[in-house]
């Protein structure tokens, strides 16, 4: 694999513009080259069990400590191991809502993930259900 950006010809608008293929660092500057990957599906990348994975757009920021913004498409697996601090998509109350699946004082709550917000816990009753745990996060940057 070359380390240097490699030229590819792309044709936008009537013209040839050339498209540069290298990776950048987003930390410190490293001049190696030899850790480039192969290419990737991004979604079979994130999706362990297509059979019973879902996508659901999310609405506000009570995630955005764990890196799940408003907008955002979430993947959830139906298969996915409900595990205490993972991130899930659950109906309570006829609501649907996602966040951190905790237990305190032998209740199962759900916590929300954002110190720059508050936002309030939600105790699970026998009428809640967990539809599956957030398995990846899709979000499209749009730059003005």
């Amino acid at each position: 694999m070359p380390v240097y950006p490699i030229e590819i010809p792309v044709v936008a608008e009537g013209q040839i513009v050339p498209i540069l293929l290298a990776r950048a660092s987003a930390g410190f500057p490293s001049p190696a080259g030899d850790d480039l990957e192969d290419e990737i599906d991004p979604i079979a990348w994130v999706v362990r069990h297509p059979s019973s994975t879902f996508w659901w757009r999310v609405e506000g920021d009570c995630l955005w400590d764990v890196g799940i913004r408003d907008g955002d498409i979430i993947a959830v697996d139906r298969a996915g191991k409900r595990r205490l601090g993972r991130a899930v998509l659950a109906v309570v109350e006829g609501a649907v809502t996602a966040k951190i699946l905790r237990k305190r004082n032998g209740n199962f709550y759900l916590a929300p993930a954002n110190t720059r917000e508050a936002f309030p816990d939600i105790e699970l009753n026998e009428d809640s259900e967990i539809w599956g745990v957030i398995a990846g996060v899709v979000r499209r940057y749009d730059v003005a």
